[in-house]
């Protein structure tokens, strides 16, 4: 495993799930989620310098990594966001943490999205990492969109369909996501990876995560639309942070999307692809530091 070896590895039970999570240090609280198709481990290049200034807590989201995998149930509703925004306060207050900072990647920064909006009192600061509002990219989707996020529609398909498909072969298709959402000489470590082929070759997490992108195109969607029409933003400093090789960066003007869901934003694109905290963890550190206001 390559954690660092002061995280200690645990499961903690929120009430609805199991959750596997990694934690480390004695300071604040920040919380740490990671994205599709990888587990906690993404971290690993940059939470033993966090875990020498916050209480770092990084947890597989449910469906991933070593976390339970329920049913997903009437609209995939196991799997929205609003779900895993829910597990998040319950971790965190198991700790003994109410308020909290977070960073988020990918998938979770989506679930950071839904919790600034869903639980406004418990985050201090969000920071998420090569996102634009998942309704945002939905309702602008062209032909260029299905291209570089083809894997949108093609999990959502019914009837086990990409399960069947990635269970077929589901190293290649993990390391095929990491080489193809990578800025060009990108490298992983191969422990890290060998991590996510373990988790990923279980049917089990195959079929939640495509339900998490099913929740994705349904019900999230409906949570997002009544946020909209309530005039509801994320109200705590957000921080935008990307890949100048990626598919945001290419595709939106970062930014000012984000300025129509969020009160307080700033960011910049980093150098790297869209696996940033693995490509860029030098970069990301010194973001975190001044947005989270610590010093080394």
């Amino acid at each position: 495993m390559p954690m660092p070896d002061e995280f200690d590895s645990t499961y903690v039970d929120t009430g609805e799930v199991t959750l596997h999570v990694a934690h480390a240090g004695s300071g604040p609280p920040l919380l740490l989620l990671h994205g599709y198709p990888q587990t906690h481990v993404m971290w690993h290049r940059l939470v033993g310098r966090l875990a020498q200034h916050f209480h770092v807590i990084c947890p597989d989201l449910r469906g991933y990594g070593d976390s339970a995998k329920p049913p997903g149930g009437v609209n995939h509703a196991a799997y929205s966001k609003r779900a895993m925004a829910h597990d998040c306060v319950a971790l965190m207050r198991h700790f003994g943490h109410e308020r909290f900072d977070m960073v988020g990647h990918d998938r979770g920064a989506r679930v950071g999205h839904r919790l600034a909006l869903d639980h406004p009192d418990v985050l201090s600061r969000l920071c998420v990492l090569d996102i634009a509002p998942t309704l945002h990219m939905f309702e602008t989707a062209d032909q260029h969109f299905a291209y570089g996020y083809y894997h949108w529609f093609f999990l959502i398909q019914p009837d086990g369909l990409p399960e069947r498909m990635i269970g077929a072969d589901p190293a290649y298709y993990l390391n095929e996501k990491l080489k193809r959402w990578a800025a060009p000489g990108a490298s992983f470590d191969p422990a890290a990876v060998a991590e996510y082929e373990r988790c990923f070759r279980d049917p089990a997490c195959i079929h939640a995560t495509c339900e998490d992108y099913r929740a994705a195109a349904g019900i999230d969607l409906e949570h997002d639309r009544v946020d909209r029409a309530q005039g509801r933003q994320i109200d705590c400093p957000l921080l935008v942070l990307w890949g100048a090789h990626g598919f945001v960066h290419k595709s939106y003007d970062v930014l000012t999307v984000w300025r129509d869901y969020a009160r307080e934003v700033q960011g910049r694109a980093l150098n790297c692809g869209h696996f940033v905290p693995e490509e860029a963890p030098d970069a990301l550190y010194a973001e975190l530091q001044s947005f989270l206001d610590f010093a080394d």
